[in-house]
């Protein structure tokens, strides 16, 4: 069995995972749209892909994948998503399964607009969020929400132009900046279709959670693992203890319910005077997957077990908790 890993970009562990999953019984391949990653040195197989936008980048990972016969396709980025799940029925012609949710839900996912009404409507506590200044201004003048307010990209990962405004002379810099920024950077092309870029949220008091919703392939929940992160670095968690928390386990256990995604859902969630206020929803594996795995979960295992045919006991779904994690920096000679 071979797996393909696209915009692998800097999980060069998610290499490592799935090789371990193999156990020699097949390769694992990697793409990005340069060589500039480490994930290259690790994997058995590695080629540079055109960029996501590019017109050539579906044929090209088509021909890639029936070349080298492809069992299993998962992307690692959050831009990639929506592109394969369109694209789902062309690679399962050549006999290649991509392991990715429907696009209905990869827009919802992608949106931070979308994903706010969306929760909103079913019942999730989520933070109060404007799609443009001038309603988040409003919103200040009748007291509806207070300084700071959060302002970030309606599509984006990680930190990219997300700052934290303290007043209305910072409100207003970070909409320019910000904007511009946008403009600049790989988000243009996930904001051309819209005239509002940014959103502005109201600033959470509390303690910030990532989740680890599982499915299995069929849509169906398996687990959610919950993790208190202890320190971030550049979006994503540093440092995470996995913890026992009911009340964001049966919230995000209604939200994995609800939108049978395929496989991880990577979540963030606030915790306010004992309620869950979920923020984000990413329908991959995030940054903080690998608290989960070094924790006991095994979901790359769980994902060509499935795709063989074969039993995942729940056991190797779940996480020892207590489990502290910690993230370093290590050089590789290439």
């Amino acid at each position: 069995m071979n797996v393909l890993l696209t915009s692998v970009g800097r999980r060069a562990y998610m290499v490592k995972y799935f090789k371990e999953a193999l156990i020699e019984s097949g390769k694992v391949h990697v793409c990005n749209s340069d060589d500039k990653t480490v994930a290259f040195h690790y994997a058995d197989q590695s080629i540079i892909s055109p960029l996501i936008y590019d017109e050539n980048y579906i044929p090209f990972l088509l021909a890639y994948c029936k070349e080298n016969k492809i069992d299993i396709l998962i992307s690692l980025f959050d831009i990639d998503l929506l592109i394969l799940a369109r694209s789902k029925k062309e690679f399962e012609k050549i006999g290649t399964r991509v392991i990715v949710s429907e696009p209905e839900l990869i827009e919802i996912c992608n949106d931070k607009w979308k994903s706010y009404e969306f929760l909103k409507e079913n019942g999730f506590n989520v933070p109060k969020t404007y799609l443009t200044l001038e309603d988040t201004i409003n919103a200040l003048d009748r007291g509806e929400i207070s300084y700071p307010i959060i302002v970030k990209p309606r599509f984006g990962c990680g930190s990219i132009a997300l700052s934290v405004a303290e007043d209305e002379m910072a409100l207003l810099y970070y909409f320019r900046r910000n904007t511009r920024t946008i403009n600049k950077s790989y988000l243009r092309y996930e904001s051309s279709s819209v005239d509002d870029k940014i959103i502005y949220q109201e600033c959470l008091k509390g303690q910030e959670y990532g989740v680890d919703i599982i499915n299995d392939l069929d849509g169906n929940f398996k687990n959610a693992i919950v993790k208190r992160k202890l320190a971030m670095r550049a979006g994503e968690t540093d440092i995470a203890e996995l913890v026992d928390e009911p009340s964001i386990y049966n919230e995000t256990k209604r939200l994995g319910e609800l939108t049978n995604h395929i496989a991880n859902m990577d979540v963030d969630v606030f915790l306010v005077d004992g309620k869950p206020y979920i923020l984000e929803m990413n329908a991959r594996f995030g940054g903080g997957y690998p608290f989960s795995h070094m924790a006991g979960c095994n979901l790359p295992k769980a994902i060509t077990s499935w795709c063989k045919g074969e039993f995942v006991p729940d056991e190797s779904l779940k996480a020892e908790i207590g489990s502290i994690g910690y993230k370093e920096l290590t050089i590789t000679k290439i």
